[in-house]
């Protein structure tokens, strides 16, 4: 027998850690080789890990809601024969947790027990992960002090953020209160009445009629994003009225053959895309991002497609390097994204280091829209819903009123460091690359 240790793999470059959601096996279960062992969540994506090996789940070492980093051994699998080789070790740095926690309680270093303080955790009735000990070890928490924090996480648990908290207000509760004594031995301090206490408490049906929903992990994320969002930047927006006629007619004409010959459908969504990337070329001044008083000229364009999944919620898969496929390569990337998307097979790079984004807000029947921007991108593309109107048509032979296929472009950029001259120049370089549309082009 040997055991082979499942560490928690690496998911992108900007993925440092991930919650566990939920435990697809149990201590005892067989595992075969590939198959899903657990399920995961970053900030912006689900996603399962498989085990590496075939055999028997002997110990989890983590819990539900538990916080695991990048490269730390999750789980235990004993296998038949001879030793197996585990995961590639993963060098990862001490946890953000015990940095921070590090900085909040500076202040109140002399209050922390001394250095070899190491309390017994295990005589508790209470769960608390490896990555809680560890901080509440580090900061000279005990058992009891410990078992009083209240727990935001399932069944009560005491998790990371709670642990953090308690800390920060442990170090400047003591920081007072030692301030206080020391300046003022003689007098007693009273609570402020006026000062009332952060609850969460659950709404209450007025008639007993309605029905009170909790939000998901992703809406409850979805809405942090987009409140963060507004009150970050400066949303201004221009529109422009597009004549894609000459799109509609070229996508009916070769569709069926593209298609065929692919094995792929084609959509409105690739041809808008490339559209989109190639004005990012021509205004590189869109494609930034902000980071406080800085700006980030990016090398690459990685366009992010949002996407809505079957439960209501929105996701924002990339297209990396988008400026750089032809149409079969924009459609094969926009098809594959937007199936597992709806499938939840999107993995958690696939979200990432994204430049600017697209959404297609005609798709619900929408003539156009004020979308938000994915911070810390500085600008968002909203395609209305294309539809036949009357328009005047000029010939040199004089003008006549003709049925033609239009859409509005819709541009939410951050007027805290694009202007209105970029703004919408960029959004009529779309339009402008869209109206020039070949009818003979071949594909």
């Amino acid at each position: 027998m040997a055991k082979f240790e499942l560490k928690l793999p690496k998911m992108g470059e900007s993925v440092a850690e991930a919650t566990v959601t939920n435990w697809l096996k149990k201590v005892g279960d067989k595992i075969e080789m590939d198959e899903a062992v657990l399920e995961i969540a970053t900030d912006k994506v689900d996603s399962e890990v498989p085990s590496e090996v075939a055999g028997t789940l002997v110990e989890i070492l983590f819990n539900t809601d538990d916080v695991v980093q990048v490269g730390q051994t999750i789980a235990i699998i004993e296998t038949e024969g001879g030793a197996v080789a585990a995961t590639p070790e993963v060098k990862v740095e001490a946890p953000v947790a015990v940095a921070e926690v590090a900085k909040a309680v500076e202040v109140a270093k002399e209050t922390v027990a001394p250095a070899d303080f190491s309390p017994d955790y295990s005589g508790s009735d209470k769960f608390f992960s490896p990555l809680v000990k560890n901080i509440a070890k580090e900061e000279g928490i005990s058992l009891a002090e410990l078992e009083s924090i209240a727990g935001s996480g399932k069944d009560g648990r005491v998790n990371k953020e709670d642990l953090l908290n308690y800390i920060k207000n442990r170090g400047s509760q003591t920081s007072v209160q030692s301030s206080v004594a020391s300046a003022q031995p003689v007098l007693e301090t009273k609570p402020t009445s006026n000062v009332k206490p952060e609850t969460s408490t659950v709404p209450v049906s007025v008639n007993g009629g309605d029905e009170i929903v909790e939000m998901d992990r992703m809406r409850k994320l979805i809405s942090k994003y987009m409140v963060e969002s507004v009150q970050t930047s400066a949303h201004v927006q221009s529109f422009i009225e597009v004549d894609v006629t000459n799109i509609v007619k070229w996508r009916d004409k070769v569709k069926n053959a593209f298609e065929k010959r692919e094995g792929e459908k084609l959509t409105f969504t690739p041809i808008f895309m490339e559209a989109v990337a190639k004005a990012l070329k021509d205004f590189p001044g869109m494609n930034i991002s902000v980071d406080g008083e800085y700006i980030i000229k990016r090398k690459n364009i990685n366009l992010g497609m949002a996407a809505a999944l079957p439960n209501g919620n929105l996701i924002v898969p990339v297209i990396k390097n988008a400026d750089q496929l032809n149409l079969v390569g924009m459609a094969k990337a926009v098809n594959d994204l937007g199936n597992r998307a709806k499938a939840g097979k999107l993995k958690p790079d696939d979200t990432q280091g994204g430049t600017y984004t697209v959404t297609n807000v005609g798709t619900f029947g929408s003539v156009f829209g004020t979308p938000i921007i994915n911070q810390p991108q500085v600008g968002i593309l909203a395609l209305g819903a294309i539809r036949k109107v009357p328009a005047v048509i000029e010939t040199p032979e004089g003008d006549f009123i003709g049925i033609r296929q239009k859409m509005f472009l819709s541009h939410s950029y951050d007027h805290r460091v694009v202007d209105g001259a970029l703004g919408g120049s960029f959004v009529k370089r779309v339009a402008d690359y869209l109206e020039a549309w070949d009818i003979n082009r071949d594909i």
